[in-house]
């Protein structure tokens, strides 16, 4: 709760400051007339994560080194979070806030249905910019359920997981988190180059969104009257090729009452994976990823309800 003296405001709990985070990220999002004139911290972090593969991903040993750059990070992250703390609640709502996307989730995701519409070509394009797969010749249906499975995975990625960290540590374990997610984005991957480098980054983004990842799931399934249906979206989350990300995927396929993953092509080469929720209609459309956006709010809702009854009991 706030406490009040002489009309100042001295301290707030932690669910307060998230809450307050949440409602001016969903308010403001990243407004281009700030971030079009100041690096946006998540650039910080990028450009830091890439100085490190250009530095040391190099020679021997690079599975050591990955692993020493991301304690080296990690450590950095926590002692950078609790300095910006000493300043306040206010400084740590406003980093919060910066640090969550789900306005710019929501926006990013929508365009690929406003460009759909327009034209295949123009939702091809449009999709490239939320998904790291080949999007050359993807139809309609390939287009919606790429633009899906990227809300479902980035509202856990984005919102819940770093909102998680808040509550469980405050601002260090958000930083903690953000740094690690950024750096799995960017070099955990199964590539001649980031094969080594980059596991340590993969291994313990994996650890840091086990809990947020299925709490989304149990977040998208709770207003769609899925609660019941739990057992039945972990299996199909474990069809999935993410120990994590398969969580809100499947959760948000029985909500929306699609199938999603399947068969796509990274850098010219197919990867046969199976449908998640496969019995779910595959003819997707611009409509699904706008549903898909209403789904991202009803489920923001859910959360923010929960995050303000812990402010309710002084969490």
């Amino acid at each position: 709760m706030v406490a009040i003296e002489h009309g100042t405001f001295l301290t707030m709990s932690t669910a307060g400051v998230l809450l307050l985070a949440l409602i001016l990220d969903a308010a403001l999002g990243e407004p281009r007339w700030l971030w079009s004139r100041l690096p946006h911290p998540a650039v910080l972090m990028g450009n830091l994560i890439g100085w490190c593969d250009k530095t040391f991903n190099t020679g021997d040993l690079r599975r050591i080194k990955g692993a020493l750059v991301m304690l080296s990070l990690g450590v950095l992250s926590l002692l950078l979070g609790a300095i910006l703390s000493a300043f306040g609640w206010a400084v740590e709502m406003i980093i919060a806030a910066m640090l969550l996307a789900q306005k710019s989730l929501v926006e990013h995701v929508g365009a690929v249905a406003k460009a759909l519409r327009h034209s295949t070509d123009a939702g091809r394009a449009s999709v490239a910019m939320i998904v790291g797969r080949d999007t050359a010749e993807m139809d309609e249906p390939a287009i919606a359920r790429s633009a899906v499975e990227s809300a479902a995975e980035s509202l856990s990625d984005g919102v819940i997981a770093p909102a998680f960290w808040f509550l469980i540590g405050g601002l260090p374990l958000l930083l903690l988190y953000k740094i690690t997610n950024t750096a799995d984005s960017m070099i955990g991957y199964r590539t001649p180059r980031h094969k080594a480098f980059g596991w340590a980054a993969a291994r313990f983004d994996d650890l840091l969104n086990l809990i947020p990842a299925r709490l989304s799931a149990v977040l998208i399934a709770l207003p769609f009257g899925l609660l019941g249906k739990l057992a039945d979206i972990r299996k199909e989350a474990r069809k999935h090729r993410s120990p994590n990300a398969g969580w809100p995927e499947a959760a948000m396929a029985r909500a929306l009452g699609i199938a999603v993953s399947g068969p796509r092509s990274y850098e010219g080469a197919l990867a046969d994976f199976p449908f998640v929720n496969e019995s779910g209609r595959k003819s997707l459309s611009a409509n699904d990823i706008e549903a898909a956006c209403r789904a991202l709010w009803v489920t923001w809702s859910v959360f923010a309800a929960l995050v303000f009854a812990l402010w309710l009991v002084g969490f």
